[in-house]
């Protein structure tokens, strides 16, 4: 069984590369094929979780057992693996000892699947809310398919949001970064809106919302976790899931609401569902992360690994900007 570490694996794969891989197997998904059960363990209470994201795909030459995890403990906090193994005999074929980075940059391709399909075409401002990788990733990933002029980084730590503008603005040199101290106002102005968090109490209010704004929430994938309130949900005219299952099983803060899920990504990729129908809805997308992503980010990953990628920027880690 071959293993590859961390700096390998960020030198090798960027969320560039999965953008088209995660939008193809989220498809896939949604037309009823594959499996992605998803297990939540908690050795240290709320200091630490594992997060245990397996998938396989009928025609895929592998299958996949994740376990991503956070420890308060650790430093930094995040880590895991993905373990690879063939779809035809069972028989392991390798370890990406990746410390978080191809879930981070999974997640952050599936940003950048639903603001394309959601968010409006002309959307030229973006608010991040958080102050870590994902924030960073999700800023980036964003601005790779929309025309974004503008980003805007609230965190609850002013530090933490300048340093996360300081990092965006040497891979953004074209755009204006800046970091704020108002969530409110900081929503106000935003065409997207990311919430990329930890956050067990929500961070988004929904009265803050206008028409024609789209919010991607990423970082509440856990029922003890909660970004959003209930008001979000209920003033969005589109909620979209990367799993209608999964959310519903999940996402701490649509369980909260009492809130449902109009359709999946998948199903807007499909053509299944129209997705936004007009300039000034709101719409939603929430997603807690399926182990069909992990899948196809190994399966980049080794490949790239195979053909020798070019150096390219690597992602900053949730170290980097601690």
């Amino acid at each position: 069984m071959k293993v590859f570490d961390a700096p390998a694996l960020r030198r090798a794969v960027g969320f560039a590369d999965l953008i088209e891989p995660v939008a193809q197997i989220f498809a896939e998904f949604s037309q009823g094929r594959g499996q992605a059960p998803i297990q939540i363990l908690r050795p240290a209470g709320d200091q630490g979780d594992a997060h245990v994201k397996s998938a396989c795909m009928p025609g895929r030459s592998i299958f996949t057992v994740k376990v991503a995890t956070w420890f308060a403990a650790a430093q930094p906090p995040t880590g895991g693996f993905i373990a690879a193994l063939d779809a035809r005999t069972g028989a392991p074929l390798a370890l990406l000892r990746d410390e978080h980075h191809l879930t981070d940059v999974r997640t952050a391709a599936a940003g950048a699947v639903a603001a394309r399909a959601l968010a409006r075409p002309d959307a030229a401002v973006l608010t991040v809310a958080g102050t870590g990788a994902q924030a960073y990733l999700q800023a980036l990933a964003t601005c790779a398919v929309l025309p974004i002029e503008q980003v805007i980084v609230w965190g609850r730590r002013e530090s933490a949001a300048t340093a996360v503008c300081a990092a965006l603005a040497a891979r953004l040199p074209d755009r204006l970064v800046r970091a704020a101290s108002d969530a409110k106002q900081a929503v106000r102005q935003a065409d997207v809106i990311v919430t990329a968090t930890s956050s067990t109490t929500p961070i988004l209010a929904g009265q803050w919302l206008r028409p024609g704004q789209h919010v991607t929430a990423v970082g509440a994938d856990d029922p003890a976790k909660a970004e959003l309130d209930a008001a979000c949900f209920h003033r969005a005219d589109l909620v979209v899931a990367d799993s209608r299952q999964a959310a519903r099983q999940f996402a701490g803060d649509l369980r909260a609401a009492g809130a449902d899920v109009d359709a999946e990504l998948g199903e807007l990729l499909l053509g299944r569902h129209p997705g936004r129908a007009d300039r000034s809805q709101i719409t939603i997308a929430k997603l807690v992360g399926l182990g069909i992503q992990d899948l196809v980010a190994a399966e980049t990953a080794l490949r790239l690994l195979e053909h020798g990628p070019p150096e390219r920027p690597a992602p900053a880690s949730a170290h980097d900007l601690a």
